[in-house]
């Protein structure tokens, strides 16, 4: 590639201006540990729903959807859209009662909600498991795509590209805290999405392709097209369409798409400063990340396979990108070595501030967890804000350094998305129901957690050697399948077996954030004088759907538009302003 110096110029304007968004924050987030992982609780929601969307504009999110669309079409996008809808739940239903429960992380709920040596044990072991062994992968995965971009667009090797990346991340992300990261978000997603978009325009006019009617009728495309799989065979609509919609996105965890919120989006609800910013957040959040965003990147991956159609040509346009990092995944960054200079130089800043959004936001909550949740909680509970920030400051320069060198070990975006879902499968009900139903327990998410563990360790690790549950190679999905079902009774087990959490506990619990009372009903008959607030969960949930609509509508909307077809398009706007319309007018109710 031919990176002029004006390339090199507008990257360099990026550093400098990320920088500096540290240093001005820096002296603020120093003062408490507060401000330094929630920024004083008093954010607004345009600010915290434009970090949420940066932080998922991971440049590791248009590599999995080139290697999605590349692999099962647009269809296959399903695998994440899915999860649009734990989303809008978290958006209707858990937003407000996350910014009422005033807690500095989703970890410190456990001692909320549960008592004991359980609620402890839970609190520390997520802490150092979620906070260290999970956020690396996650942190890895996203440092793999700036590998495989740093290769193929810059001709840089993995140490020099993560050295670059890193160290600017870390230097801002450990001086600024959340509010450095905030603002540091809002200025690189208007990068990212300058650069997604201007990329997939100037890409349809190269040679090779032409138009975007020439993109739509090759070959190579015309059959990846349609929003939903072909329902003949149930190998491939069961997979991509079937499972994520009907299981994945209530029974897996996921970081960014939690089910009943937590992670990350937990962290930007719980430093809004009241309950309408945390939903309005949120709300924006899941709009621009499922409607707003998609179709750049799936132009770009379609587009890919008229210029590199297998891995090979990329191999051979490619020849010093390390062979284990070759895969589908990196038709997206191969595809943006044809833009011209200027251009090229944002898309390039655009890359890079994908990839330090996404790590900068897992370097604060993950050290949010080691110092809030493990170090202040267990090791030092006196220990002063002064101190406490300095632990968080360096327990974020470690995190980098793991992750770095977990990735250098990775080849693909794609499988470790997967693994993460095995792990997670089983868990999310939980999550979901912990609000609102009084007989779960401190066990019963120990029990999940380790049961999702251990099976995922089985399907994914053993029964390839051993073989003893028959899965073919089309079948992969059931893995997902028998992971859920596994988790889900065995976690069911455990909360009949096991005595609930005092009342004492649930009653300050429900005290405390006020969910609805359905599921409490048997302690709250126990105390007459207990407020029974009904709330509005039916309402919520069926704002939850029509949000869902509204959103797959303006999704397939744009896609129609694009592909020509004027009465989908139609159809499907018509759907999203109605959608719109219902929620504006609900909005003054929403608390």
């Amino acid at each position: 590639m031919n990176v002029t110096a004006i390339d090199w110029a507008i990257i360099a304007a990026f550093f400098v201006v990320s920088l500096l968004i540290g240093l001005f924050t820096s002296k603020k987030a120093g003062s408490s540990a507060k401000e330094f992982f929630l920024s004083g609780r008093n954010m607004p929601w345009w600010l915290l729903g434009v970090s949420m969307v940066a932080t998922t504009f991971s440049a590791d999110t248009p590599n999995l959807v080139t290697d999605i669309v590349r692999k099962n079409g647009v269809a296959g996008n399903w695998a994440w859209w899915a999860f649009l809808l734990t989303g809008m739940l978290t958006v209707f239903v858990y937003a407000k009662l996350w910014r009422r429960s005033e807690v500095t992380t989703d970890l410190e709920f456990y001692e909320l909600r549960y008592s004991g040596k359980g609620a402890a044990f839970l609190r520390a072991f997520r802490a150092i498991y979620l906070g260290v062994f999970f956020n690396v992968v996650i942190m890895a995965t996203v440092s793999l795509a700036a590998i495989k971009i740093g290769g193929v667009m810059l001709g840089l090797s993995p140490v020099e590209t993560l050295l670059i990346a890193s160290v600017v991340t870390v230097v801002y992300s450990s001086l600024g805290g959340l509010k450095g990261v905030l603002l540091t978000d809002f200025f690189q997603f208007f990068i990212a999405m300058i650069g997604a978009f201007g990329a997939a325009y100037y890409i349809l006019d190269l040679p090779e392709i032409g138009s975007l009617q020439n993109l739509l009728t090759h070959e190579n495309v015309a059959d990846k097209l349609d929003f939903i799989p072909d329902f003949q065979d149930p190998n491939v609509y069961v997979p991509l369409f079937i499972l994520p919609i009907a299981i994945q996105w209530w029974a897996t965890w996921y970081p960014g798409a939690e089910p009943g919120g937590g992670g990350y989006i937990a962290q930007r609800m719980l430093s809004a400063k009241d309950e309408r910013n945390a939903i309005g957040a949120t709300l924006f959040f899941n709009i621009a990340h499922y409607a707003l965003r998609p179709w750049p990147w799936i132009i770009i991956a379609l587009s890919s396979l008229i210029i590199f159609p297998n891995i090979s040509d990329m191999q051979a346009a490619f020849p010093d990108v390390a062979v284990d990092k070759l895969g589908d995944d990196l038709g997206y960054p191969a595809m943006l070595t044809f833009l011209p200079t200027g251009l090229l130089g944002i898309v390039l800043a655009s890359l890079i501030a994908a990839v330090m959004s996404t790590l900068s936001t897992h370097l604060n909550w993950g050290s949010s967890y080691i110092v809030n949740d493990f170090y202040l909680r267990f090791i030092k509970p006196e220990a002063e804000d002064k101190e406490l920030v300095a632990v968080g400051r360096i327990s974020t320069v470690v995190l980098m350094v793991l992750s770095a060198f977990l990735a250098l070990a990775l080849s693909s975006a794609l499988d470790a998305f997967n693994i993460l879902l095995q792990i997670g499968a089983g868990t999310g009900l939980i999550f979901i129901l912990r609000w609102f139903w009084w007989r779960i327990n401190a066990y019963t998410e120990i029990s999940a957690m380790a049961i999702s563990f251990v099976v995922a360790i089985f399907f994914e690790v053993i029964n390839p050697k051993v073989n003893w549950i028959m899965i073919p190679e089309n079948q992969a999905y059931l893995k997902l399948v028998y992971s859920v079902s596994i988790t889900t009774v065995g976690w069911l087990l455990v909360t009949f077996l096991t005595r609930p959490e005092k009342d004492e506990v649930l009653l300050s619990f429900y005290r405390k954030v006020y969910p609805a009372a359905y599921g409490w009903k048997k302690v709250l008959d126990r105390y007459p004088e207990e407020k029974q607030t009904v709330g509005s969960l039916p309402k919520e949930i069926g704002l939850m759907l029509v949000g869902s609509i509204m959103v797959y509508a303006a999704l397939f909307a744009t896609g129609f538009w694009i592909y020509g077809e004027v009465l989908g398009g139609v159809i499907a706007t018509v759907v999203a302003l109605a959608g719109g319309i219902i929620i504006i007018k609900s909005w003054k109710n929403l608390r």
